[in-house]
């Protein structure tokens, strides 16, 4: 992975969970991270020191991106730090588990502002600041695929996600620049777990061909592979990362 040494990547949503996972792996590829998180300043710096550890490069940044202003705060801090922004990982997300009679006006924007809003106007700085050859990648989930009860907003922000990854590699490919949706199923985060039973969980290794929850650094993997050159020719796609998820 020599060809990724001294990029910069932007991991939105990466003080814990998958998008740490992510942070993590890319700065051991030797990459560049700025860590971005929302509300979790103390497991922001200490993913970042973390890398520093080992080696790496990474600085922690604050933004709600939510809101256009965040987004754009966000690759002007990046800039401002690295010089550059080569891949975006729009890891960050939020996720209300609702009935439909219980889904305030409220929640349904909570979800769409950073799920969908913060990962459009994301991609579009990625647009404006991003050399030949960028990376992007998405996140979605494979409960699209699904009907799961409490899941209709979120499933529907997901949806939209995929949407746009398709209809923006077109755009992007003017530049080179990839752009591509992962859809992780269930994997063993703190968004997945809180509010689970053990037997619920137990339930639903029931439901993966592969008979286990995933964990993070299965999804890291993928990521890893996006970004590098041997992903070039794959650009407006989905990849459903779910042990067989069905």
């Amino acid at each position: 992975m020599e060809q990724v040494k001294g990029k910069t990547a932007i991991v939105t949503g990466a003080s814990r969970g998958i998008g740490r996972a992510i942070a993590e792996q890319l700065a051991d590829l030797g990459i560049k991270v700025a860590v971005n998180f929302s509300s979790s300043p103390e497991k922001a710096e200490e993913a970042v020191e973390g890398i520093k550890k080992k080696g790496g490069e990474a600085v922690a940044i604050q933004a709600d991106l939510s809101k256009v202003a965040g987004v754009e705060s966000l690759f002007t801090k990046t800039i401002e730090a690295f010089g550059k922004v080569d891949i975006l990982i729009n890891n960050a997300g939020v996720n209300i588990y609702q009935p439909i009679e219980e889904v305030t006006e409220e929640d349904f924007d909570k979800q769409f502002n950073l799920n969908v809003k913060g990962t459009f106007f994301a991609c579009q700085q990625a647009m404006k600041y991003m050399e030949e050859k960028g990376r992007i990648i998405n996140f979605s989930t494979s409960v699209v695929g699904q009907m799961f009860p409490t899941y209709s907003v979120y499933a529907g922000t997901k949806g939209a996600v995929e949407q746009f990854t398709r209809q923006l590699a077109k755009e992007l490919a003017v530049k080179q620049i990839t752009i591509n949706a992962v859809a992780p199923g269930p994997v063993n985060t703190e968004l997945f777990t809180v509010g689970k039973t053990e037997q619920q969980i137990e339930g639903l290794k029931k439901t993966v061909a592969l008979g286990r929850i995933g964990e993070p650094e299965d999804i890291a993997n993928v990521i890893e592979f996006l970004v590098s050159e041997k992903s070039q020719w794959i650009t407006g796609q989905t990849i459903r990362v779910n042990g067989g998820f069905i």
